[in-house]
């Protein structure tokens, strides 16, 4: 393989022969040839630091010279529609575009290449990957990670937070939900129904997974309290039967997958492009999911597309559809998960303790004591003990019913997937589940 001289090498004979130092002392100097040190230095003294730039190597014709004028165009338009699309997903498009069907197609180092001599790439340093070790096992939709973007403005959208999906098993892009914060400034923050939404477009497209990881963020923990009470969507996902998963504090590695398909989604769908608005953004998300887990291969999973590596993943065998959920809901798992808790508070100064968002009476004998909370779910009760263990009071669980977890469900009408589903209108729809809820 041929040894070319460095620019910062061509800048040093250019100087060096400037400054009076004679050929045959720079070649010493610097261990190249005589004849290379004259060859730059004369290039240099005629064209100046233009003269400096190196053309061994591939012809001045460029990079895809071979190939069509009419693709070369179109990567040119697609990687500035889209800066975030390397060779790869060029590469992938050119093969599901009709216009080169059949045809032979440049590699995507070629691809490389030719974006470099156009000025559309960023300097990168060399990745070196660690040494690999055994996996883990993993199945599919065994556990899947959650979690939201840090929020930026998008043009005639607002400003958003992108809620994103992934099953850690198969690598397999579930959902990336965009949630409105407001118009030009944050006006809220993602809430309980928010997440609820997107675990709710994504239950319906791929089933209920076994588990679901996030971070502490206080949506998912009660991060006021040294022994927290679950939260409402934990214990909405309890009664659904998935298990909420926790990171550890101060390590977004726990859920490494999902903080890179943060860049991701940034990169395939919003980076260069617009959107008229709101239901825009959703539908081109939406459908570049698709292209994701079909085409685009992963590196992780040898260079295969999630949906190629693992076809089982194209549902978890738990199916769910909104119309269903007041069925889906087990109250009963609920019950048995608080069984297993114990929880600690002071006794405020007007006799009240609180577990989760729900107040509870004990006495205004004991204020600021200590007392222990336990729940007891054949009377779903809670019971309140001293510190010497002796049962002070007992009141029953409020606000957890099947109507409060599911909290408001009228604007998922607006959805095209939970629209389908429906076998009558909403209207129809929600007096019947009220109708069950109540009788």
């Amino acid at each position: 393989m041929a040894v070319m001289t460095s620019l910062a090498e061509r800048i040093d004979i250019l100087e060096s022969s400037e400054a009076g130092e004679e050929a045959w002392r720079i070649s010493r100097r610097m261990g190249w040839r005589e004849s290379t040190i004259r060859k730059w230095r004369n290039r240099g003294r005629k064209l100046g630091r233009a003269g400096l730039v190196s053309h061994m190597g591939r012809p001045s014709t460029g990079a895809l010279s071979s190939f069509p004028e009419e693709l070369r165009t179109t990567l040119l338009h697609w990687r500035q529609a889209h800066p975030g699309w390397g060779p790869v997903t060029l590469r992938q498009e050119l093969e599901q575009h009709p216009a080169f069907q059949g045809q032979k197609l440049p590699g995507q180092a070629s691809i490389g290449r030719f974006l470099k001599e156009q000025g559309l790439t960023q300097p990168y340093e060399r990745h070196q990957a660690l040494p690999k070790e055994e996996k883990p096992a993993g199945l599919p939709h065994e556990v899947w990670e959650m979690d939201a973007q840090g929020y930026q403005f998008i043009p005639d959208v607002g400003q958003v937070t992108l809620i994103n999906l992934n099953d850690r098993g198969s690598h397999v892009r579930l959902m990336s939900y965009p949630c409105w914060l407001g118009e030009k400034r944050i006006e809220r923050h993602a809430n309980t129904g928010d997440y609820q939404t997107a675990l709710r477009l994504a239950f319906t497209d791929w089933g209920l997974p076994q588990a679901l990881q996030v971070d502490h963020e206080s949506v998912f923990y009660d991060n006021k309290s040294n022994s927290p009470f679950p939260t409402r969507l934990h214990l909405w996902l309890i009664a659904l039967g998935i298990s909420l998963h926790f990171g550890r504090h101060g390590r977004p590695t726990d859920q490494g997958m999902t903080e890179r398909s943060h860049q991701l989604w940034e990169g395939q769908v919003i980076q260069g492009a617009t959107f008229a608005d709101w239901q825009m953004l959703y539908s081109a998300l939406y459908q570049r999911r698709d292209f994701l887990n079909n085409i685009l291969p992963c590196a992780t999973l040898d260079n295969q597309p999630p949906l190629v590596a693992y076809p089982q993943a194209y549902h978890s065998g738990r199916p769910y559809r909104l119309e269903w959920e007041t069925e889906l809901l087990d109250m009963k798992r609920i019950d048995s998960y608080l069984g297993r808790g114990r929880w600690f508070r002071r006794v405020a100064s007007n006799g009240i303790i609180s577990l989760g968002s729900a107040i509870y009476y004990v006495g205004g004998k004991w204020k600021q004591q200590q007392v222990e909370v336990k729940f007891d779910p054949d009377t779903r009760q809670f019971q309140c003990f001293d510190a010497a263990a002796r049962l002070l009071k007992t009141f029953p669980l409020k606000g957890v019913s099947v109507e409060s977890l599911m909290g408001d469900v009228f604007p998922l009408v607006h959805f095209p997937v939970f629209q389908l589903a429906l076998p009558f209108t909403w209207e129809e729809q929600n007096v019947i589940r009220l109708y069950e809820i109540v009788t």
